[in-house]
């Protein structure tokens, strides 16, 4: 039976490679170090951290003070700097700045990562949400385009298709690949989306009942 390495040795040969940056964070290493891309030119004034778990209460509102409902949003506030131990430490700090990023990266690295379509998704939504599949194919388009992409705060590319037979409409939404800034497919590991988000399910749910509502008219 062959072993797949473990996420914390992939991490160590993927910054071996020239791999630097994860979503809008910057990996240094000797020492390892993370912090916001944008603060790449003020290191020395930046906040220092050097507990993992201190990621998970910066990352949970924007610069303005707002919630940020899922973590990929591309909303992470600036001015900390972690400088950690190990290798298990940082990816410890990225898994809790960007939740399942890592393990999600390696699963579409290795051809194991479990991807489901829109209609699949919405189809199993109970209670309230379960109306959801009704929106139209249009509809559900249209949401990709308003909702997903860097222009509307989302760093993640997206895997899934409308249903198997259906892919995507070619827009800035669908073609982006997961990594911010001026970053490159050698130097940055990218941000995936398996399936729609939970608020995703929502507004499709939204979207539905606007269509409904229209036909009444």
């Amino acid at each position: 039976m062959l072993l797949m390495p473990s996420l914390t040795t992939r991490l160590t040969q993927a910054l071996a490679s020239g791999i630097h940056q994860i979503g809008q964070i910057r990996i240094l290493q000797n020492p390892l170090r993370l912090h916001h891309i944008d603060d790449a030119d003020d290191l020395d004034s930046l906040e220092v951290h050097t507990d993992p778990d201190d990621a998970r209460e910066i990352g949970l509102y924007s610069p303005d003070g707002t919630y940020r409902f899922t973590k990929g949003e591309l909303s992470l506030k600036r001015g900390w700097i972690f400088e950690l131990q190990t290798m298990d430490e940082l990816r410890r700090t990225i898994d809790l700045f960007y939740p399942a990023s890592l393990g999600l990266w390696k699963a579409q690295e290795d051809g194991t990562i479990q991807i489901q379509n829109l209609r699949e998704k919405l189809g199993r939504q109970t209670g309230m949400y379960r109306h959801a599949n009704t929106v139209s194919d249009s509809g559900a388009q249209e949401l990709v385009k308003s909702l997903c992409g860097p222009s509307n705060k989302c760093v993640k590319k997206i895997l899934w298709h409308l249903d198997s037979d259906l892919p995507l409409d070619d827009s800035e939404a669908s073609r982006f690949n997961g990594i911010v800034g001026q970053a490159t497919q050698e130097t940055a590991i990218p941000m995936v989306c398996q399936e729609a988000c939970n608020f995703f399910v929502a507004q499709a749910r939204k979207k539905s009942k606007e269509e409904f509502d229209a036909r009444e008219l």
